[in-house]
């Protein structure tokens, strides 16, 4: 029976991360498909650690902030190490309903992909976020695809399902901030396949976004550097 962590990055999510964790039996229980959940604590400075601590899941209390990307690829190998066949990311904040993740596996397992990203756009249902967040998704879109080839609708997602291929990849190489559009150079660089699969999700649950206002702008420009030296990296090494 296939074995699939929920990896859960944390940075103060006292407010929704036992929500999301009893989301995730649940939706185990009624998809009947053994999901369990991976808490990444990233050193957060309110109860988040605490809490989790006490729920049940597996909690990975890391001593220092690694910043989203080390948060999940610390999560990935705990995957890896502990012979999951799948890991799936779900944000802390309550925005990626575990009851999508059967939508996931189901397309995973008829197409063959070893990543499979959760799209908010592929159908335009549920919640769709800002029309400036709208622009840097097409933004990244448009530069992934003339990169690597590959159109990706939403690659900001940090909804995303990888199997074992692509969890042996990620656990040596994987970004640190921001890291959801610079992943896709690096899956298509490393010849794994990538799908898509229409998901609805939901505004925050809890916490505040780190990436709004003048940070959007910083985010994209640094992002964009971050691709472009990953593609450099990975086409010449």
């Amino acid at each position: 029976m296939d074995k699939i962590a929920v990896i859960i990055p944390a940075y103060n999510e006292e407010a929704s991360i036992a929500a999301v964790v009893a989301d995730v039996h649940q939706a185990s229980k009624e998809a009947g498909v053994h999901y369990w959940p991976v808490v990444v604590n990233d050193c957060s400075k309110d109860r988040t650690g605490q809490i989790i601590s006490e729920l049940p899941c597996t909690a990975l209390q890391l001593p220092i902030n690694l910043g989203i990307g080390g948060a999940v690829q610390t999560g990935f190998k705990f995957a890896l190490l502990n012979g999951y066949t799948h890991a799936v990311q779900v944000d802390g904040d309550g925005q990626h309903p575990p009851v999508e993740l059967l939508k996931m596996y189901n397309y995973m397992n008829a197409s063959g992909n070893d990543v499979v990203i959760g799209s908010r756009f592929l159908e335009g249902k549920g919640f769709q976020s800002s029309a400036m967040r709208r622009f840097g998704i097409k933004y990244f879109m448009r530069l992934n695809k003339l990169l690597v080839g590959v159109t990706i609708n939403d690659s900001t997602s940090g909804l995303r399902m990888l199997n074992q291929n692509a969890l042996k990849v990620v656990s040596k190489d994987y970004p640190d901030e921001y890291p959801e559009p610079e992943a896709v150079i690096l899956y298509v660089k490393n010849g794994l396949k990538i799908g898509e699969v229409q998901v609805e999700m939901r505004e925050r649950q809890g916490g505040v976004s780190s990436i709004d206002g003048v940070r959007s702008v910083y985010y994209m420009a640094k992002v964009t550097i971050a691709i472009l030296y990953t593609y450099i990296r990975l086409t010449f090494r």
